[in-house]
């Protein structure tokens, strides 16, 4: 009996008509972005973070300073299915500033991208559950944000054109426990160390 594969192009809800012979079925098929991240508006650190209407996010600190190695985050539940396989983290566009984008694991970077640094492969260790995707300053110095930020995490080792997640709403603000900063930076930039992954869902957006 051979298998059928359906590849949606545009998230949402449709249907597949399915004919055998005198026989016809309607199949409801709900269609998923290939973004595995989930975000919504945040604030915190002076950062504020608004989701547009295309489902990307805007950055604006308006007249305040983001410390350095500062800004928002959001809790994320790490499906089973995506532990230990393939991700890619990348970006579309420009990324704002110095912002640095980077999935964490127990405060640990799994790593991250940059303007100049993009499609970073992560994989996410067995036995964890849970990720948080954080934006914040990197570079040497506080100062101002202002920009559009287009991110994706996406299984496999390819990064595919930028595409809306299924969950832009995500809220809940809580305090972060204090880190040891991620990485240096002489550049403007942000580097990282380490393996792992992250993965989409739900929780909550932080500052720390």
């Amino acid at each position: 009996m051979g298998a059928l594969s359906i590849t949606g192009i545009k998230p949402g809800a449709t249907s597949l008509k399915l004919t055998a012979g005198k026989i016809t079925k309607t199949v409801p098929i709900t269609v998923l972005s290939r973004n595995l991240l989930a975000y919504g508006p945040a604030s915190g650190n002076g950062l504020t973070v608004t989701v547009a209407q295309d489902g990307s996010l805007d950055f604006s600190s308006g007249t305040e300073s983001v410390p350095l190695h500062k800004g928002v985050s959001w809790e994320l539940d790490v499906p089973e299915g995506i532990v230990g396989v393939p991700l890619i983290l990348s970006y579309t566009g420009d990324v704002p500033g110095t912002l640095v984008i980077s999935l964490y694991v127990n405060a640990n970077s799994l790593g991250g991208v940059y303007q100049g640094k993009n499609n970073t492969a992560v994989t996410i260790p067995k036995g964890t559950t849970r990720v948080e995707l954080r934006v914040f300053r990197g570079g040497s110095t506080a100062g101002s944000v202002s920009g559009n930020l287009k991110i994706q995490l996406e299984l496999g080792n390819t990064a595919h054109d930028w595409m809306r997640p299924d969950n832009t709403s995500l809220r809940g603000a809580s305090p972060f426990p204090a880190t040891t900063p991620p990485g240096s930076s002489t550049t403007g930039q942000e580097s990282h160390t380490g393996t792992g992954d992250p993965a989409p869902t739900i929780g909550a957006y932080q500052t720390w």
